[in-house]
């Protein structure tokens, strides 16, 4: 197709019989009816899906592939970069004492206003410093304050599940009982609305379901909002946090020694398991029970966010953690095929890096969901062994007295209840704005070295949210070329496939007989169709760039053009069919439309400059509402563009208000919205319609700093006058 950068066009035009009459319409490369062969017209992926795990090769190729996964979960969790620490001002109180053990109140401030709460649980008799463990429960009743019954826990003593009918009635209790009785401090705290962590609710935090109208509004949003999942505001990210500040607790305790630090979780607090010890280096043995898995990831709202497991997923999530000592069990539930799916290549993993008997899988499959006393017994071994705790093998879990609700609850008279409800929420998530805010402005660079730092920081978080790259020419291959004698230029249409990525995009270029080696990528929301005029002749302003002497592209983004039957854009990104309506159920495991449609950008881009014929220069053009994919692309281009002329209309990612709106992207309002994609530009030349002085103030400083002040230039004429003028910008270009 675009071989028409070889020498003189007249030579392939003299080649054509016949190709001197023009369309009537704008060409199409498929036949009338016929979809491009593209993988990402099927239907997008889901948490049931199935999730492998590549071993690599060798040991740098892993360390790289482990850092961009660690980046992916901090994105996606709006904690990259990490958030400040604020004081903890941890409350602890109402100490109960069981004789070899005592268990206290605890309460303290992930980030002011918002509380964990929890039981400690520490030795009565300690003669040097306790390895800490962070326990993180799952999806059981009532959370911390669980009592299942005597009719329950008879049941499970007849099956084998467990042991003792007092204390068999609390698997949440059983387990910090155990772990002081063998010496360690145990932290148990509340998953977000359960127990005590009720200032977001249960029915919010585990159970949305249906988009608040009232609660998505640009400048006061709840979670699970539009501008939420914007700025990557998220229950799962705020448990996280809670981790996160749950151990600086933990650590904080002057008995606890801190080069041994366990975490340990079933279910739900499986995947707090993983996702904690996957990024924080400060925990040395990870235990997630029933949850590890090449199946289901998570099927709560709690254990989803938008683009974490976007090309990954759980087992990738558990590998993280090697070569440190890790167990995991299995049940009869989705975990069931991990010994045979998934186990063999951490195992794998563990041998590549020299440590081959630190990961360990207790294969229970005929158990159900669970961590009764087999399995929690399980987790003891395992500590026992790796913490060198010198306990008798194995260690065999006794019977306790069960805390009442009250001796657990930390919320009594003299220490009132937080504020909660609605009201709270919103507060909450403008809090964290505010202070992404702030740290945003704090990494606003201003000479070469903070830039650097900049594009680290914000350069990395858009590379995780939208993906893609610049791609080697054996990637692409040209298909279904067709050429036609135009006068003064030749029209040639063609299918470019990326094969990395199964890809096939209707392509159109206008090369001129006189090409002065420049070549303009123009950006439509028609796709290529919108680059010509009723008769099938090119637009006027693509008719100036041919005569001008440059040549112009035009491209069917993923759903434009052919890849719709009746050749209308998409306005809406597609939805997994999962009926609650939550973003980062759709999100959590595909690219947005918009990000998929600017890496199709990419790969044009990429055409283009790897051309055997390459032009002189790469320059891209969006002037209608393709601009925030013309900036996402150039964010991601890695300096390919040369110059681009865009109209952004004033879009901000912030403001829109359905999250399935084909330009909406998770996270695309949080790094400085469409001016700090722009930015990432720098120091290309570039042209932006629909922006003042003080709404480009960001990218204006980002290109100071990269000592490109004069290649930006703002226009202030009127909408109807932007594109004519976006192309005189054009060419006049040097």
């Amino acid at each position: 197709m675009f071989r028409a950068f070889i020498g003189s066009a007249a030579i392939l035009i003299g080649l054509i019989a016949g190709a001197d009459i023009l369309q009537a319409a704008a060409p199409r490369v498929l036949p009338e009816g016929k979809q491009p062969n593209d993988a990402r017209l099927q239907e997008p992926k889901d948490l049931n899906g199935y999730f492998p795990f590549a071993v690599p090769k060798t040991k740098e190729e892993w360390e790289k592939r482990a850092k961009e996964v660690r980046r992916r979960i901090a994105v996606a969790e709006g904690i990259w970069p990490e958030p400040e620490k604020t004081p903890l001002n941890a409350v602890v109180h109402g100490k109960v004492d069981r004789g070899d053990y005592t268990v206290e109140k605890v309460y303290f401030e992930s980030v002011p206003g918002f509380f964990v709460t929890g039981n400690l649980y520490r030795p009565k008799a300690q003669n040097s410093k306790s390895p800490g463990v962070l326990f993180a429960h799952g999806h059981w009743n009532d959370g911390r304050f669980i009592d299942i019954g005597r009719q329950a826990v008879r049941k499970e003593i007849v099956i084998g599940s467990e042991r003792f009918e007092e204390g068999g009635r609390s698997l949440l209790q059983a387990m910090p009982v155990q772990l002081a009785r063998m010496g360690c401090v145990c932290f148990h705290y509340d998953m977000i609305g359960y127990a005590d962590s009720q200032q977001l609710s249960f029915e919010l935090a585990h159970r949305f379901a249906k988009q608040r109208p009232e609660m998505n509004t640009p400048e006061n949003w709840g979670l699970f909002s539009p501008q939420a999942e914007a700025h990557l505001q998220s229950i799962m990210g705020l448990q996280t946090w809670n981790s996160v500040r749950a151990l600086d607790f933990l650590l904080s305790l002057p008995e606890v020694d801190s080069s041994r630090i366990a975490m340990t979780g079933a279910s739900g607090g499986g995947t707090q398991t993983m996702l904690l010890a996957g990024i924080d280096p400060r925990v040395t043995l990870s235990f997630p029970a029933v949850m590890v898995s090449t199946a289901m990831q998570g099927g709560c709202t709690c254990e989803n966010a938008s683009c974490l497991r976007v090309g990954t997923g759980n087992i990738e999530f558990a590998a993280l953690f090697a070569p440190k000592p890790q167990g995991m069990t299995a049940a009869n539930d989705w975990t069931k095929e991990m010994a045979t799916k998934g186990f063999p290549e951490l195992k794998a993993l563990y041998a590549l890096l020299g440590t081959p008997k630190n990961v360990e899988l207790v294969n229970n499959i005929h158990f159900q969901h669970n961590y009764n006393y087999v399995n929690r017994a399980a987790f003891f071994a395992f500590l026992n062994k790796h913490f060198k705790l010198g306990l008798e093998d194995p260690v065999v879990e006794e019977d306790y007295r069960r805390l009442t609700r009250e001796e657990m609850s930390v919320w009594d008279a003299s220490h009132p209840k937080p504020e909660r409800g609605e009201a709270f929420e919103r507060k909450l998530c403008r809090q964290l704005a505010e202070a992404s805010r702030q740290q945003l402005d704090m990494l606003t660079p201003k000479d070469t070295s903070s830039l650097t730092k900049w594009r680290e920081v914000v350069g990395g978080a858009f590379e995780t949210i939208i993906g893609g790259k610049l791609t080697d020419r054996s990637d692409l291959e040209i298909a279904d070329q067709q050429s036609v004698n135009a006068g003064n230029h030749t029209r040639l249409t063609g299918l470019l496939r990326v094969k990395s990525r199964e890809a096939e995009l209707p392509a159109v270029l206008f090369q001129p007989n006189n090409w002065n080696g420049r070549a303009v990528v123009w950006l439509t929301e028609q796709g290529k169709a919108g680059l010509f005029a009723d008769d099938g002749s090119p637009a006027a302003e693509v008719k100036r760039l041919i005569d001008s002497g440059i040549a112009v592209f035009g491209v069917d983004l993923l759903f434009q053009g052919e890849f719709l039957p009746q050749g209308e854009p998409a306005e809406k990104n597609r939805s997994v069919k999962n009926p609650r309506e939550f973003a980062g159920y759709t999100y959590g495991y595909n690219y947005s439309l918009l990000a998929q449609r600017a890496q199709d950008v990419l790969s044009m881009i990429s055409h283009v400059k790897t051309n055997p014929h390459s032009p002189k220069s790469v320059e891209l053009i969006a002037v209608d509402g393709t601009a925030p994919i013309a900036a996402a692309a150039l964010a991601r281009c890695d300096g390919a563009v040369d110059r681009a002329a865009i109209a952004t209309r004033g879009f901000r990612f912030g403001k829109l208000t359905n999250y399935l709106d084909a330009n909406f992207l998770p996270g695309g309002a949080k790094y400085g919205d469409l001016p700090g994609l722009l930015s990432l530009a720098a120091p290309a030349k570039l042209w932006v319609a629909g922006e003042t002085s003080d709404s480009a103030a960001l990218t204006k400083k980002v290109y100071l700093a990269a000592g490109a002040g004069n290649a930006i230039a703002l226009e202030s004429g009127k909408p109807e006058e932007v594109k004519r003028a976006a192309v005189e910008w054009l060419i006049k270009a040097q």
